[in-house]
C-alpha cells in the first residue's frame, strides 16, 4: 500500500534529502556509510564500540577497504555523524542493519546483535522508517525477528514502516568489486517496501536486483557461500587424495582449467576462514533441520574443511621426519595468519587452529604476518608477530605458509634452505627440493653430502 508515508519517503530518497542510518560500523557498515555520503546523503552511523566512533572522528580508518584519507574527506563533508547513541534513530528515515551474526558454542545461529537493534528500534523508531537488514542470516530472520516483533507493538510493515532484506556482499581487499559496483539483491515484505528499498539502494549501488521476498534474498546469500564451501571442501579432499596417490593437485587443477566450459577452478588450502564461508552454511543447515531436512553436503563440506588444519599438522610431521626430526620441540614458523591475503582480518582463520595444534604437539611455534600484528590464543594470551628477519628465520626447523600475502619476499625465503610447507602454492616458481606443498606427496629431500651426514 502506497500511503502518504511511502510517498514522503520516496520523495526524500529521490531528492537525497532522506537521513540514512547504518547500525554496525564494521567491514560492511563503514564502507556502506562512506558510499552513502559519497553519493550525497546525510548519514548517521551507530556503533556501541566507542573506540570505533572516535577513530572515525579522527579520520583514522580501521577498515582495509577505506583509507584514512577517504575517511577524513567524508568527515570533512559534514554529512557523516558516527555515534554510540541509539536515540538518534528518531531522526533516521532509512536504516541499514549491518551487525555480526556469529555462531554460538553449539554451532547454532546467534542473532543477539540483531535482537538488540530491534529492541532499540522499538524504543526510537521514526514513523515511516525504511529498515533494511544486511546481516547474513537464515531464511525467515527478517520476518521472524523484525516484522513479528514490531507487529507486537502495533506497527504494520508496508504501512507504519517499511522492511527489506538485502544481503551484504563485501569481499575485503577486493579492489575490483566495491559497495558501488557489486550487484545488490533485495527483497521486501510488501510491494511498497520493495519499491522503497530498490529506490534507495539504486542511489548508491550500480545494479539492484529485486526479488519476490526477504526469504529469497536471505537464501540467495546462503547459496552463494555454501556453493563455495562445498567446492572448496571437494578440492581439499582431492588434494588429500592426490597426496596419497603421488599426484600434484595444483598441476591437475591448472590442466583442468584449460577447458573453456563446464569447469570452475577452486584451490585447496589449510582450511577456510572469514565471517562468511565457515559460518553461513551452518545457518542454512540449522534452519533446514527445523523442516526435518538434513543437508549431507553441507555437513560433509564443513567436516572436510575443518579437518584441513590437522592435515597440515600431519603433513608437517611427515616433512620433519624426512630430516630426522619430530614436531615435538621443533621450531615452527607460520608464515601469514590472516584468513586471506593482504588484510589483517583473523576471523575464523585456519592459522589460529594450526597454531594451537602445533602448540599442543609440543612445538615451539611462532608466526610472522606483515598485516596481522597479534592475536589472542585460546587461553586469552596475546601472541605477537615476529619481526621479519631472514637470519632469524633460518633457525627454524620448518616454515608453514598459511597466507599468501603479495608482499612476502618469496624468493628470499625460498633461498634460505629451510624446509617449507606451502599450503597455497605460493612458491610454485621456486621448485627447490626443500619446498613441499599440500596436495602432493612428500619426496625425499635432495641433500648435500655434508647435510646428509648431519641427518
Amino acid at each position: 500500500m502506497e500511503n502518504q508515508q511511502f510517498h514522503t519517503l520516496l520523495n526524500a530518497i529521490e531528492n537525497k534529502e532522506a537521513v540514512l542510518g547504518v547500525v554496525g560500523l564494521g567491514y560492511v557498515g563503514l564502507p556502506l556509510a562512506v558510499e552513502m555520503v559519497n553519493q550525497g546523503f546525510t548519514v548517521i552511523g551507530i556503533d556501541l564500540d566507542a573506540s570505533k566512533v572516535e577513530s572515525i572522528y579522527q579520520g583514522d580508518s580501521y577498515i582495509h577497504d577505506i583509507s584514512s584519507e577517504e575517511l577524513k574527506k567524508v568527515m570533512q563533508s559534514g554529512r557523516f555523524q558516527p555515534t554510540t547513541d541509539y536515540s538518534m534513530l528518531r531522526v533516521i528515515d532509512a536504516l541499514s542493519i549491518c551487525v555480526p551474526t556469529p555462531l554460538s558454542e553449539n554451532q547454532d545461529p546467534d542473532t543477539s546483535y540483531i535482537e538488540t537493534v530491534v529492541d532499540q528500534i522499538k524504543l526510537h523508531m521514526k514513523p515511516g522508517m525504511l529498515i533494511t537488514l544486511e546481516s547474513t542470516t537464515y531464511p525467515g530472520t527478517t520476518e521472524e525477528l523484525i516484522q513479528d516483533e514490531l507487529d507486537k507493538i502495533g506497527h504494520e510493515a508496508g504501512k507504519d514502516y517499511f522492511l527489506c532484506f538485502s544481503p551484504e556482499r563485501v569481499d575485503p581487499s577486493n579492489g575490483r568489486f566495491t559497495t558501488f559496483n557489486t550487484p545488490k539483491v533485495i527483497g521486501g515484505t510488501t510491494e511498497a517496501c520493495l519499491k522503497l528499498g530498490t529506490a534507495l539502494y539504486s542511489k548508491y549501488v550500480e545494479t539492484v536486483v529485486p526479488v519476490s521476498s526477504p526469504k529469497v534474498a536471505e537464501m540467495s546469500k546462503l547459496l552463494e557461500n555454501t556453493f563455495r564451501s562445498v567446492n572448496i571442501a571437494f578440492v581439499n579432499e582431492m588434494a588429500m587424495m592426490c597426496d596419497r596417490m603421488g599426484i600434484d593437485i595444483w598441476e591437475v587443477i591448472d590442466a583442468a582449467a584449460t577447458k573453456p566450459f563446464g569447469f570452475m577452478p577452486f584451490y585447496p588450502g589449510p582450511g577456510i576462514g572469514g565471517h562468511c564461508i565457515p559460518l553461513d552454511p551452518m545457518y542454512l543447515s540449522w534452519k533446514a533441520k527445523g523442516f526435518r531436512f538434513y543437508s549431507k553436503f553441507i555437513e560433509l563440506a564443513q567436516s572436510t574443511n575443518d579437518n584441513m588444519p590437522y592435515y597440515v599438522l600431519n603433513k608437517t610431521s611427515t616433512i620433519l621426519n624426512e630430516y630426522a626430526k619430530s614436531v615435538r620441540k621443533s621450531n615452527i614458523l607460520l608464515l601469514g595468519m590472516s584468513y586471506k591475503p593482504n588484510i589483517a582480518d583473523l576471523r575464523e582463520s585456519p592459522g589460529l587452529e594450526i597454531y594451537e595444534q602445533f602448540k599442543e604437539g609440543g612445538a615451539n611455534v611462532s608466526y610472522y604476518d606483515p598485516h596481522a600484528e597479534s592475536f589472542l590464543d585460546k587461553h586469552g594470551e596475546t601472541v605477537y608477530s615476529e619481526v621479519f628477519n631472514l637470519e632469524q628465520f633460518k633457525k627454524y626447523d620448518c616454515i608453514v605458509l598459511i597466507t599468501n600475502h603479495s608482499d612476502l619476499p618469496y624468493f628470499d625465503i625460498a633461498e634460505m634452505g629451510v624446509p617449507i610447507l606451502d599450503t597455497r602454492n605460493a612458491f610454485k616458481t621456486y621448485p627447490h627440493p626443500h619446498i613441499y606443498k599440500i596436495g602432493h606427496s612428500v619426496q625425499h629431500p635432495v641433500l648435500e653430502p655434508s647435510e646428509a651426514l648431519l641427518v
